[in-house]
């Protein structure tokens, strides 16, 4: 097989885009609630702050046997 490309293209550098409904920003992580925790959460802002909260207090309790 014959390579057809210019000289130009340098192909280590491109980014692959899809278009559509689907596309997704190259960088972003991207996570799927289920919807049971979509419908509590309004927004990523309103997770991330859950989340963290959550992170917070298992932190500050490690010690403490939970049960």
């Amino acid at each position: 097989m014959e390579d057809q490309l210019r000289e130009e293209y340098d192909l280590k550098t491109l980014k692959v885009r899809k278009i559509g409904a689907k596309r997704q920003k190259f960088g972003d992580n991207i996570i799927k609630l289920d919807s049971d925790v979509a419908e509590v959460f309004s927004n990523a802002e309103s997770v991330n702050e859950a989340l963290r909260f959550l992170i917070r207090i298992t932190k500050e309790n490690k010690d403490q046997v939970i049960f």
